[in-house]
Parts: C-alpha cells; sequence; structure tokens
C-alpha cells in the first residue's frame, strides 16, 4: 500500500466511523423513542468498550504510519493527540480484557482533552490566524499533510477517533457500585 493508498483508506475509515458515530449519538440522545435503533445501541452495549479500544489502536497505527513510513513530522499538536490517543489505546485494551466498564472514569476525560486539541488543531489549519503560540517554526500546525474529501486531514481523523471513543463510552454498561468498593 503506497502513501495516496493510505490516505484513502484511512480517509474512508474515517467517514465511515463518523458516521456510525452519529447515528449511536441520536441513539443515545433520542433513547427509547426509536424503537429498531434503541435495540441497536443496547445490541452493541457489550461491545463498547472492545470496540473503543479498537478505534483507539487504529488510530494509533494510523498515526505511526503517518509519521514513521509516510514520513510526515508530527507538529506539536499532532504530538499532544498522540498522547492521548495511544494512551487510550492501552488503558481500553486493558479494559477490554479485564471486562472494566469503570474505564469510562479515565478514559472520557483523556477522550475530552484530545478532542479539544485536534478540533483546535482543525481549525487551526482553516484559519492559521488564531496560532496561539503552540506551533513551532520546523513543523507549523497549521501545515495540511493531505487532504480528502475536502474535510478530512490528520486532526479531523483524530477527532473522529476521539469522538467515537467518547461516544461508545457513553453508552457502555455502567459499573455496578459495591458496597465499600470504587466500582
Amino acid at each position: 500500500m503506497n502513501t495516496e493508498q493510505a490516505e484513502l483508506f484511512f480517509s474512508i475509515l474515517t467517514v465511515a466511523v463518523l458516521m456510525g458515530t452519529a447515528v449511536l449519538a441520536v441513539c443515545l440522545v433520542a433513547g427509547r423513542r426509536l424503537g429498531a435503533l434503541g435495540r441497536l445501541v443496547n445490541a452493541i452495549r457489550p461491545f463498547t468498550i472492545p470496540l473503543a479500544a479498537g478505534v483507539a489502536a487504529t488510530c494509533m497505527a494510523g498515526s505511526l504510519y503517518f509519521s514513521e513510513v509516510a514520513g510526515f513530522l508530527p507538529c506539536t499538536l499532532c504530538w499532544y493527540q498522540r498522547i492521548a490517543m495511544y494512551s487510550l489505546a492501552v488503558i481500553l485494551g486493558l479494559a477490554a480484557v479485564r471486562h472494566d466498564p469503570a474505564i469510562r472514569r479515565y478514559a472520557l476525560p483523556l477522550a475530552g482533552i484530545g478532542i479539544s486539541i485536534s478540533t483546535y488543531h482543525w481549525f487551526l489549519e482553516r484559519f492559521p490566524s488564531i496560532d496561539a503560540g503552540a506551533c513551532s517554526a520546523t513543523v507549523p500546525c497549521e501545515f495540511i499533510w493531505f487532504e480528502q474529501f475536502g474535510f478530512i486531514t490528520l486532526p479531523f481523523m483524530a477527532f473522529t477517533g476521539f469522538a467515537a471513543v467518547i461516544t461508545l463510552l457513553a453508552i457502555s454498561p455502567t459499573p455496578v457500585l459495591v458496597p465499600g468498593g470504587t466500582s
């Protein structure tokens, strides 16, 4: 697979994950009023943590491909997003193996920080004048390595990954509180 094929593959994957996340978010908000879609949420609820781990791991693999194989140098904001996403890949993977719904307490804030950074980064690509000094001169944060479908760039891919993780964790099973315990 060459770099252009990888860009297209990960961009199509981003669109698919974005659409799935939007459907799940609507189902989450609308709740029981959606009938079949509400049943869809209940059907995938037991698999939300492994799915979130898969999303984070795929994002991690994609970012490693683009930096290590394609040679795209990560900027400062990319590194911050990587810190959040790589951490999510590890802790969600462990939570999936351990069947630990309490991971929401740790993963949701981390994903929230990541989505905030990726949102700012994507806007910075669009409006370079809003730079608050986070970027370096050698690898500027507003540099766009590639763009697919007129809006998908590396920060948008990260945004989609974080949004999917947040949505999946929001519908994941609630931890059972044990008297005298933490979860």
